[in-house]
């Protein structure tokens, strides 16, 4: 099993607000199974690559790769427009497993790409039954303004996470990368304004654009008094921190 334990609100919550937001359909079990189980078939691939084929990887990818296989098949036969979904998610996937490959992880190109494959789920989740071929990022997802919207907010979240917890721990009193934190959360607040103001069908609702700037804007306080004030707060105390602000977004979302 993953030992990343904060990588498990990234799988989750983009999931959980794209299926409330396009209205829970049973299709979106498999949708879940598929990821869940995926997830950890990447995971066990990049254990493989980085240990250059040990046999004691093997057999994880084998089962975790089959059944993920299975699941997405079977997806893809009820559903068939996911499929568009292979053109984004496959250099997606490239990245991640040429990093593994590389033992670079944790660098920051990977980090961007696990991000993007997490956030774009809230879209995947709109997936209408039938598109034009080939199919524009509205049509993809059914014309919902609100699910892109969603991704971006996401988007901005996870990725200020990224930076604000490399400041907290394997990137503890390095200037750059606090600095880049900084400019991103304060960023993050009038870029996520102009989502919020995105017009059209589907669209977040107007109730959640002050609270949700709330959040970002708490979000960037947090990003430049915590690593000065508590540089050695716990990886545990950080993690309470992150559960707390994503079930804070989540709901905000879900809610919307």
């Amino acid at each position: 099993m993953p030992q990343q334990h904060g990588a498990w609100a990234m799988l989750v919550v983009p999931l959980a607000a794209g299926v409330v937001l396009a209205g829970p359909h049973p299709w979106h079990v498999l949708l879940a199974l598929a990821w869940l189980v995926g997830y950890l078939a990447f995971q066990a691939g990049g254990l493989l690559l980085k240990a250059r084929g040990r046999a004691r990887y093997r057999r994880p990818v084998q089962v975790y790769g089959s059944v993920a296989a299975l699941l997405v098949v079977a997806l893809v036969a009820v559903r068939p427009t996911l499929a568009w979904w292979a053109a984004a998610y496959t250099p997606l996937l490239t990245v991640g497993l040429v990093s593994a490959w590389r033992r670079a992880e944790r660098s920051w190109w990977n980090d961007a790409a696990t991000v993007s494959a997490a956030c774009l789920l809230a879209a995947v989740a709109h997936t209408p039954a039938s598109v034009a071929a080939p199919p524009g990022p509205l049509a993809l997802v059914g014309g919902s303004v609100g699910a892109w919207q969603a991704v971006g907010l996401l988007a901005l979240y996870f990725l200020g996470t990224v930076a604000y917890v490399k400041t907290m721990i394997r990137e503890r009193g390095n200037r750059a990368v606090l600095a880049g934190s900084l400019v991103w959360h304060v960023l993050a607040v009038p870029v996520a304004a102009v989502l919020l103001a995105a017009d059209g069908p589907g669209r977040l609702s107007p109730t959640v654009t002050v609270p949700t700037l709330a959040l970002f804007a708490l979000l960037a306080a947090r990003a430049a008094v915590v690593p000065r004030r508590w540089p050695h707060a716990t990886p545990m105390a950080v993690g309470l921190g992150e559960i707390a602000a994503s079930a804070a977004l989540t709901a905000l979302l879900v809610v919307a």
